[in-house]
């Protein structure tokens, strides 16, 4: 938790302390929520879209704000509290966050991608703690306001600290990680997300390579080698930090070798020693290989690798077996492209003990004007011979059924307009030992359906 003067955190965000008197006030903590704050906090009035946060300044210290930043397009109010006048309160509190993380010392890792950013996040995390003292990212607190949030909640004596970072456009990588400047850089994959906004699967992969602005000179990158276009894209860039690919291609750094993928799990080997992993999905080897090769890079040995990789536990809604008395649902609602979509669909393939095989799928949201060929696409993909049913809601979703409708027994393949119309279908064609997945992007809302189906 941050604590210093009000007249050292003027000078660290370029403000001016209007109530000099109180220059030697002590700050304990921020906030830039009333819901939250705590004794002594220094308060960060946010302006939104939708909501300017000075309207809750004076709430804020009622509840224990000894400070606020205060921006100076804003009449400057008679507070009483401690009130230091910025440009720009938002970047006032990314350089405060800056400034914090650079007094902790910690180790820095930043983690952007298309997928896989925030399990190979709680995969590290999980390892590191075996030996340091560890920070992560919270939820999706992956934007310009969540990360410092996650920085500003460190404490002083934490040794590592693991950085998701989030974007839909040019620019905001850049952002994050010049308020990071991470030791380590890593790049998970280039899918089809923010097509929308970006256009191409390239200017995806510059976006994200955005994250090398702010690398420490001496640290280090790390990207996956089997993706074609990180691997095309990154020679646009002349990188003078050490890189790490890593990849089943045999020309990576650290050079994964798969063992077996099922319903229980995964196995694999780099170099000499082999691992085995309980989450379902052949993507996670990827991620828990980043993990690893980290790991390695801090110092930590095998055994304790495998000690902290038995401890993980991945945030809901990725991924999740979820067991019901006479079936199974694997929750996989909180997103959806193309290539996460499809990975979860092969998952299923592999997945046995299972006398039904139900896929209820929705919109993927963000893919540009291409968006309706690419639902097309992924439904033409499913094999008939691996799945019993598909259930598809959601305008885009229709494309999805009309591509499965090339190949599937139309007996087996639905379309509904509304959630309820997709629950009572499950509650037909649903028997024992049934496997069901859902997936869709997160604006469609498919936790909804989730709770329905446990009543059934």
């Amino acid at each position: 938790m941050l604590k210093a003067t009000l007249e050292t955190i003027a000078k660290i965000v370029g403000g001016n302390l209007v109530t000099t008197s109180m220059k030697d006030v002590i700050v304990e903590g921020v906030s830039t929520d009333t819901r939250d704050i705590k004794l002594h906090n220094l308060f960060i009035p946010l302006v939104g879209a939708k909501y300017d946060g000075h309207t809750f300044a004076f709430d804020a210290i009622k509840k224990g704000a000894i400070a606020t930043l205060w921006d100076k397009n804003h009449p400057t109010p008679y507070l009483d509290a401690g009130i230091i006048v910025v440009d720009d309160t938002l970047k006032a509190y990314q350089k405060l966050a800056n400034s914090y993380l650079k007094a902790t010392k910690s180790k820095v890792i930043g983690i952007t991608g298309s997928n896989g950013k925030t399990g190979t996040k709680d995969i590290l995390a999980s390892i590191l703690e075996e030996n340091f003292r560890v920070h992560k990212t919270a939820k999706n607190l992956n934007n310009e306001i969540g990360v410092p949030k996650t920085i500003m909640e460190m404490d002083l004596d934490d040794e590592a600290i693991v950085l998701e970072m989030g974007m839909e456009r040019f620019g905001e990588i850049s952002v994050l990680t010049n308020i990071a400047n991470p030791d380590i850089a890593v790049i998970t994959n280039i899918g089809d997300s923010h097509l929308l906004e970006l256009g191409t699967k390239e200017n995806i992969a510059r976006a994200k390579f955005e994250i090398l602005e702010g690398l420490k000179p001496d640290g280090i990158f790390i990207f996956n080698n089997d993706d074609d276009i990180l691997r095309e894209v990154i020679r646009e860039y002349s990188i003078p930090q050490r890189v790490i690919k890593i990849g089943t291609r045999e020309d990576s750094d650290v050079i994964i070798r798969p063992i077996r993928s099922d319903e229980s799990g995964s196995s694999f080997s780099i170099g000499e020693y082999a691992y085995s992993i309980p989450f379902i999905g052949k993507h996670q080897i990827y991620n828990v290989s980043v993990a690893i090769t980290i790991a390695g890079l801090l110092g930590m040995d095998y055994a304790s690798i495998v000690k902290g990789l038995s401890k993980v536990k991945l945030t809901g809604m990725r991924m999740e077996l979820m067991h019901l008395p006479s079936f199974d649902i694997l929750n996989d609602c909180y997103k959806s492209n193309p290539q996460s979509l499809m990975s979860c669909i092969e998952t299923v393939y592999t997945m046995k003990g299972y006398k039904n095989k139900i896929l209820i799928l929705s919109d993927m949201l963000e893919l540009g004007e291409n968006e309706e060929k690419l639902h097309f696409n992924v439904g033409e993909k499913i094999d008939r011979d691996r799945i019993d049913y598909v259930i598809c809601v959601g305008d885009l979703a229709k494309e999805i059924y009309n591509g499965a409708n090339r190949n599937f027994n139309v007996k087996n393949l639905f379309y509904f307009e509304t959630k309820g119309e997709v629950i009572e279908k499950v509650r037909e064609i649903i028997s024992e030992d049934t496997l069901i997945m859902v997936k869709g992007s997160r604006g469609m809302k498919l936790e909804e359906i989730i709770e329905k189906l446990k009543e059934i």
